[in-house]
Formats: C-alpha cells, sequence, structure tokens
C-alpha cells in the first residue's frame, strides 16, 4: 500500500531506574550507622522521570527491614516498586526487578556508586546501562530519558500497584485457569482512536517489542496523519478488571480495500499477558470482516522476541498464504473460530 511508513529502529526508551541505597539515593551507609539524607538532586529526579513514567526500583546489598524503614523515613518508599534488597550479587537483583517488573533488561538503567558493582552488573547484562551516582541529579536530562508524556505515563506506577495486587490474587487463586480469569472481571474495548489517544498510541510503538507483530514504529504526528485516510483504520485497545484500570494496553493498524482487512501492526502492552486479550481482538476483528464480506490477513516480521504474537495468530486461525521480503504474509482460514473468550466482556466501537 502506497504511504507506508518503513520499519524504523525502536527508540532507546528507559523503562525503569533501578537504584543502589548507600551512597547513590542516600549519603552514607546504613549497616555503618552512617545513612544521612537524599543525595542532592535525587528527589528531584525521582519526582521528574515519575511524572514522565519512567519507574524506579531498588537493587541493594542491605538488611531488608532496614532498609526499607529508611526509604519511608525519607519519603521516598513510594516510587519504588519491587525493591531487591538482599545480599545477593547486584546481578542477581537486577534481573529479578526486570523479571517482576515484566520489563527487558535493556529497558533497565542500574546506578550505583561502586565500580565494582557496576561491571559486574554489566558483565553479567550487558543490555543494562550502568551509571555511577553523581549522574543521580542529570538523569532526567540524559537520552532516553524523555519518553512522551501521556496522561497514562503520569499513572504508571499506580498500574503497576495494580498489578502487584493482581499477582498475588493470582498466586493465591486456586483453580483452572479459565476461571481465574473468569474471576477478574475482564472489560475490553476496541476502539477507532482519537486525536487524544496519539501520544499512548504512538508511546506504545516506540516501547513495544516482544508483544509486536512488524515493529512499526510511529510518532503522533505520523499518526494522526492516518486517522482521516479511507485506506487506513486506527484501533485502540483498552482493558480493566475488578482491580482497576490497565489503560491503553494495545493499538491495531488495519490497511482497508475492496477486499481484505490487512493487519499492518497488531502490538499489546506486556501488562495483559496471559489475559488472552490477543485471541479476543483477533476474533472481534475476525467477526467485523465477515460481516463486510472481507478477508482478514495480517502482516508479520519475525525478531528476537516476538514469537508470542506469531502464536497468538496461529492459535486464532491463521495460516502463511506468502511472503514480501521477510515479511510473511497470513490469512485467517474460512473455517477458524471466531467466538469471543467467555470470560472477557467485550465493548466494540469500530
Amino acid at each position: 500500500m502506497s504511504g507506508e511508513p518503513a520499519v524504523k529502529a525502536p527508540a532507546a526508551t528507559v523503562k525503569c531506574v533501578v537504584w543502589d541505597l548507600d551512597e547513590t539515593l542516600w549519603e552514607g551507609v546504613l549497616a555503618e550507622g552512617t545513612a544521612g539524607g537524599l543525595r542532592p538532586g535525587v528527589l528531584e529526579t525521582l519526582r521528574s522521570l515519575d511524572r514522565r513514567g519512567v519507574l524506579h526500583s531498588v537493587a541493594s546489598k542491605n538488611e531488608p527491614a532496614r532498609a526499607r524503614d529508611r526509604l519511608e523515613q525519607l519519603g521516598v518508599a513510594e516510587y519504588f516498586l519491587c525493591p531487591q534488597i538482599s545480599w545477593e550479587p547486584k546481578s542477581a537483583l537486577v534481573a529479578a526487578v526486570a523479571e517482576q517488573l515484566n520489563l527487558g533488561l535493556d529497558s533497565l538503567v542500574f546506578i550505583d556508586d561502586s565500580a565494582f558493582e557496576r561491571a559486574e552488573v554489566a558483565d553479567v547484562h550487558p543490555q543494562v546501562r550502568c551509571l555511577d551516582s553523581t549522574a543521580a541529579a542529570e538523569l532526567a536530562d540524559l537520552p532516553g530519558f524523555d519518553p512522551p508524556v501521556t496522561a497514562e505515563a503520569a499513572g504508571r506506577r499506580r498500574l503497576y500497584r495494580e498489578a502487584e495486587v493482581r499477582r498475588d490474587y493470582e498466586e493465591s487463586f486456586q483453580g483452572p485457569r479459565a476461571e481465574f480469569l473468569r474471576t477478574l472481571g475482564l472489560r475490553l474495548t476496541v476502539a477507532e482512536a482519537t486525536p487524544d489517544d496519539l501520544l499512548r498510541a504512538a508511546e506504545l510503538t516506540e516501547r513495544t517489542h516482544q508483544l509486536n507483530t512488524t515493529g512499526l514504529v510511529f510518532d503522533a504526528a505520523e499518526l494522526a496523519a492516518l486517522i482521516p485516510r479511507p485506506d487506513q483504520t486506527l484501533l485502540v485497545i483498552t482493558l480493566e478488571d475488578r482491580f482497576g484500570g490497565y489503560g491503553t494496553v494495545g493499538v491495531v493498524l488495519l490497511g482497508t480495500d475492496e477486499t481484505q482487512w490487512r493487519i499492518r501492526l497488531f502490538l499489546m502492552s506486556c501488562r495483559v499477558m496471559g489475559r488472552n486479550v490477543g485471541g479476543a481482538v483477533l476474533a472481534l476483528l475476525a467477526r467485523e470482516a465477515d460481516a463486510r464480506g472481507l478477508d482478514l490477513t495480517a502482516d508479520f516480521l519475525a525478531n528476537d522476541v516476538n514469537r508470542p504474537m506469531y502464536m497468538v495468530y496461529r492459535l486464532a486461525g491463521f495460516e502463511e498464504i506468502g511472503r514480501e521480503g521477510e515479511v510473511q504474509r497470513l490469512r485467517l482460514r474460512s473455517g477458524a473460530g471466531r467466538a469471543n473468550p467467555d470470560y472477557v466482556e467485550l465493548h466494540a466501537l469500530i
């Protein structure tokens, strides 16, 4: 289709800063009884990055209860998600942060006053950007720390707190997976994008790599230019459950003509992994395409991490019909199921 942008390399956007504590977040050493106040510029950095949607966590060799108490005393405990405080190697603590927040290691920055600790993390996790504690006051001005500031970004920490509650509930749930999902009261909305959606949609194209079918990256202006085009339809996906809203969790870009809907881009935030949102969205698109007498086709461009999205397509009934260079062309089989999962309440505004 004409006028389609090329695949662009995603921006190296920082999603989480992992902080050491002694002589990095605060002055002095807790175990030696010399811990003082926050180091200069740290509080401003925490607040500034938090407003932009950049998360904070901790990787510290300390006694956990004392360190958490100190964070409370300094009035900053609320900023830190999934803090990892133990005597394990810092590389293990950083990996635990990435796992618990469901983030790629390449989206983390580790900040520590110790050259030894930075070297240990860099050796085990070369994807992680390691910085000296002297950079703490200037973090907000460094490249990669300036994602689009959206309403959702400003509430990202709250979304992750709600996710912690969900995770605890999931781990304590006894019973089949489908029954667990049914208890969540999932409410999925698929709607045509409005101008208010564009910053978040652009952010998702820049930040989402694993659950992304083609890797197309757009800025808000490029997405705005697509909305009035009759051969393009931009959809946004939002999700809620009994614990609160997940926010905007997905984007679909459809190329349309008289014979088909062609999914040029389908991506979802990792925060909805395990909810079968992808299958529900594809079932909806299949029913809508059927109602218009159109084929539903899709592009898929494989990379090192996005195979889960290929499996979403295959489980939904898509099969390969050819290739355009490295891009696989898929089409939904006529006999494939179109039913929506019974544990998802679906709202379609397309």
